[in-house]
C-alpha cells in the first residue's frame, strides 16, 4: 500500500492535547536548564526506529545497486536524528504512567500542539519538524523516502497506543557532536500548561515537586493525577 507524502503532517488543531510522562529528575534538568533533551533516534528501544518498510526498503536497494553510498547515507542518518515524544490524548493515561514513570514518583507534562510550536526556538544550525507518527504494516506499506523526516514518522502498528507526536531535529548538516541526544532551547512557560503528579504517589511528593518549582520561579500548575480519587458510593 503506497501512502501519500501529503499525508504525512500534523493535526492543524493547535488545542489537541499532548502528553510527556517522565520522572522528577528529567523534569527538573528540563525547568534548570531551559532545554528539551531529545534522545538519538538509534538509542530507542525499537530497533525499527528509522528504518523502512519492506517494500520500502526493496525499492531502495534497486536505487543502492548502482550507488552505493545511497544506503549508506540513511544508516547513518539515524545517528545524526534526535526526537522528543509526546502522547496525543484529550486525558490521562494509565498505560503512559504505567511505562514511562517508576515508583509511583513521576509526572507527566500537559502541553498542547499549539504550545509546542511556540515553544520551540528558532535553530540557525539545523532543520527541526514536528509530526504525527503514522502506524503502518511494515511488511505491506511502503514508506516515502523523498524527505529525510519521512521515516521518522512511522513505526509499527503494534506501537498504535503510544499515539505519538514527534519533534524532530535533524543535526546532519551541522558540526553539532551527538552522544545520547540533544538539549534544545524552549520557552519553558509556553511548553509546559499543567503538570500532573503520579496517581499513587504520596502528599508529600506533590509537596516537594510544588516547592521545588516555585524555588526555581516557576508559575506551573501542579496538580495530583485524578485517575486514583476516591471512588463514590
Amino acid at each position: 500500500m503506497y501512502i501519500n507524502s501529503s499525508d504525512i503532517s500534523l493535526s492543524d488543531n493547535d488545542n489537541l492535547i499532548v502528553w510527556k510522562y517522565l520522572d522528577l529528575s528529567k523534569f527538573l534538568d528540563m525547568l534548570l536548564s531551559e532545554k528539551l533533551f531529545m534522545s538519538r533516534s538509534d538509542k530507542f528501544e525499537d530497533q525499527y526506529e528509522g528504518t523502512f518498510s519492506e517494500p520500502t526498503f526493496e525499492e531502495i536497494k534497486k536505487i543502492a545497486a548502482s550507488n552505493p553510498k545511497f544506503l549508506d547515507y540513511y544508516k547513518s542518518h539515524r545517528e545524526k536524528v534526535v526526537i522528543s515524544s509526546w502522547h496525543a490524548n484529550e486525558y490521562e493515561s494509565f498505560a503512559m504512567w504505567q511505562i514511562f514513570t517508576k515508583n509511583n514518583e513521576g509526572l507527566a507534562i500537559q502541553s498542547t500542539i499549539g504550545r509546542l510550536k511556540t515553544a520551540l526556538k528558532a535553530e540557525k544550525h539545523f532543520e527541526q519538524h514536528i509530526g504525527n507518527v503514522n502506524y503502518i504494516d511494515y511488511k505491506k506499506e511502503y514508506i516515502p523516502f523523498e524527505d529525510t523526516f519521512f521515516p521518522f514518522l512511522f513505526k509499527r502498528k503494534s506501537f498504535q497506543y503510544e499515539r505519538e507526536i514527534r519533534i524532530i531535529s535533524d543535526v546532519s548538516t551541522s558540526k553539532i557532536s551527538l552522544n545520547d541526544g540533544l538539549k534544545i532551547d524552549v520557552d519553558i512557560n509556553q511548553l509546559i500548561e499543567k503538570v500532573y503528579i503520579h496517581p499513587k504517589s504520596e502528599n508529600w511528593y506533590k509537596n516537594l515537586v510544588t516547592e521545588m518549582v516555585k524555588k526555581l520561579g516557576y508559575t506551573i500548575s501542579i496538580e495530583k493525577s485524578d485517575l486514583e480519587s476516591d471512588i463514590l458510593i
